[in-house]
């Protein structure tokens, strides 16, 4: 095991008694993020759902299986990025198995970000996606408004490159057929863009 990859176990095995917001109260598990160590590549969500906190493991769920549409059709391996949520336990609007999701309140975000610090300054990615506004704004600041920013690479303290997109989630939960279409159109062309900007760096 490498220096790096020790510290992140080390990391990753004192989220699990996470303490620092109440959400832990209503989760079954810290949901830590995923991937190899070395990874220049971070995609980064809002919170675990109902499956992740089943399974410890970010997107695993259906907008899970919709970012692995987007990331194969980018020619991306999901086994080579490093994949986390701005919130490592799931928010609920009522505790246990049948909670509904909810996105996670700003005081939440606040308090995971011990976490997601620490995550960031050991992987030490060159690229990041923001998948939806509340991890946008995690990394962009919290005047980031996602409408107004789609698709545009900015940069923030550590990581020079980061785009943010829309949820996967959204192309599930939009009422309209239309806007559904739009948003996945969206999330496949700012994913394809996140991975031919880390292939070209890669190249360099």
């Amino acid at each position: 095991m490498t220096v790096v990859a020790s510290e992140l176990e080390r990391v990753r095995a004192e989220a699990r008694a996470c303490r620092r917001c109440p959400l832990w109260q209503g989760a079954t598990q810290t949901v830590f993020g995923v991937g190899p160590e070395a990874s220049r590549l971070v995609f980064l969500g809002e919170a675990p759902g109902r499956k992740e906190d089943e399974q410890g493991i970010p997107f695993v769920g259906t907008a899970g299986q919709v970012l692995d549409e987007a990331l194969a059709a980018a020619g991306l391996d999901r086994s080579e990025i490093y994949i986390t949520n701005a919130v490592k336990h799931r928010p609920g609007v009522q505790g246990g198995r049948g909670a509904r999701n909810r996105a996670p309140k700003q005081s939440e975000v606040n308090a995971c970000r011990f976490w997601l610090d620490q995550e960031l300054a050991i992987v030490r990615p060159q690229v990041l996606c923001c998948l939806g506004a509340v991890a946008a704004r995690a990394i962009l600041g919290r005047d980031f408004k996602l409408m107004q920013g789609l698709g545009e690479w900015r940069a923030s303290s550590g990581v020079p490159h980061v785009l943010a997109t829309v949820h996967p989630s959204v192309v599930l939960i939009r009422p309209d057929p239309a806007d559904r279409e739009a948003a996945r159109r969206q999330l496949f062309a700012d994913v394809a863009k996140v991975a031919d900007r880390y292939r070209a760096l890669a190249a360099q």
